[in-house]
């Protein structure tokens, strides 16, 4: 098992974390309309919005990242070839 393996699965979990929390944060907010609440009120949803933000800055930094290293390989095979 490779880091890029381990970086490409790490991205997605943590996408489809995000995911769900941005999910529950609505359906937290939908529920607190009827004066109810689906997580004791320990985190509102604006709070499960921002972790949501957090969490997809982080993808996105692996994503470029596994972008730039795709780039340097490509660049490196034309290098070599020439």
């Amino acid at each position: 098992m490779n880091l890029q393996f381990v970086d490409k699965y790490f991205a997605r979990t943590l996408f489809t974390i995000a995911t769900l929390t941005i999910l529950l944060a609505f359906a937290e907010a939908f529920v607190q309309i009827f004066g109810q609440s689906l997580i004791s009120r320990f985190y509102s949803p604006g709070r499960l919005l921002e972790l949501a933000a957090t969490l997809l800055v982080f993808v996105i930094v692996q994503l470029l990242r596994q972008i730039r290293d795709e780039l340097r390989a490509r660049l490196r095979a034309e290098t070599e070839e020439q």
